[in-house]
């Protein structure tokens, strides 16, 4: 019985391994794109991009959100609810504000003449911080879901699993955040 029950515990959740592969495919993805990036970076009429300073805030940001996530996590794996109701709440806030400044960047590469047409480095920036931002976007679903179930939906079960499959999720935003942002300064950015 003891085997049994050690194998079960040494085995990952299914919620966990199916949002492991997604990561998989979302890294293969955003691979690609910034593969596509340096190839086309060495052509003749390429035109670099200045990374707006509000990134750089935004960056900030999401950071900030994904210490509340890990401390939301934390106090919901130590049954202290409403800590966790509040920190969910400020890591959702903290999201949407990231899209916010997100936007006001786009808006700042538009009144650069930075648009989609052409050939260059905003094509792509528009792509891959584009989808970037949705996916951003997917988390704050989720957290907009934990959100209403921490303060409307039923607790008595305190199983931790949404919660740190939305904690791996948005780490991992976060972290292709610093990625991309660094890949466009590095790479592509003057």
């Amino acid at each position: 019985m003891d085997i049994v029950s050690n194998q079960q515990r040494n085995r990952i959740h299914p919620h966990k391994f199916i949002m492991w592969v997604s990561i998989g495919s979302i890294v293969m993805m955003f691979a690609g794109l910034t593969s596509a990036f340096i190839v086309k970076s060495n052509q003749t009429n390429w035109i670099p991009v200045t990374i707006p300073k509000v990134f750089w805030l935004s960056t900030a940001v999401i950071i900030i959100s994904s210490l509340t996530i890990q401390l939301a996590l934390r106090s919901f794996k130590q049954r202290e609810m409403n800590r966790y109701r509040i920190l969910i709440g400020v890591t959702l806030l903290l999201g949407v504000a990231f899209v916010v400044m997100q936007w006001l960047g786009f808006g700042d590469l538009w009144s650069q003449k930075i648009t989609f047409k052409g050939s260059g480095a905003g094509q792509f920036l528009y792509v891959i911080f584009g989808l970037h931002a949705i996916h951003v976007t997917g988390g704050i679903v989720a957290l907009v879901v934990m959100f209403g179930k921490a303060f409307f939906g039923n607790m008595k079960l305190y199983s931790s699993i949404p919660v740190e499959v939305a904690a791996i999720y948005w780490h991992f935003v976060d972290l292709l955040w610093i990625y991309l942002l660094l890949f466009f300064i590095v790479i592509g950015g003057r």
